[in-house]
């Protein structure tokens, strides 16, 4: 996951805000939590840190990119 999330963030093909990441969060709705590239603020060697705590890679669901899903 880390190294799929560095690849979009680095390659100048990609733009790293259009970035939707699905992830588990305990008490959102449907147990699911989304995350817009922008809100990113590192790629960790565990954890993805965001504006409002660190999320660990095992709950992440999905990567999209403009609406497609990334295949990892």
């Amino acid at each position: 996951m880390r190294e799929l999330l560095n690849k979009i963030k680095w390659d100048k093909k990609y733009d790293f805000n259009k970035v939707t990441v699905w992830y588990i969060s305990r008490g959102e709705i449907n147990d699911t939590g989304i995350l817009r590239g922008e809100d990113i603020i590192n790629i960790g060697k565990n954890f993805l840190e965001t504006k409002n705590g660190m999320i660990p890679y095992h709950r992440i669901i999905k990567v999209e990119y403009e609406g497609k899903e990334f295949k990892f």
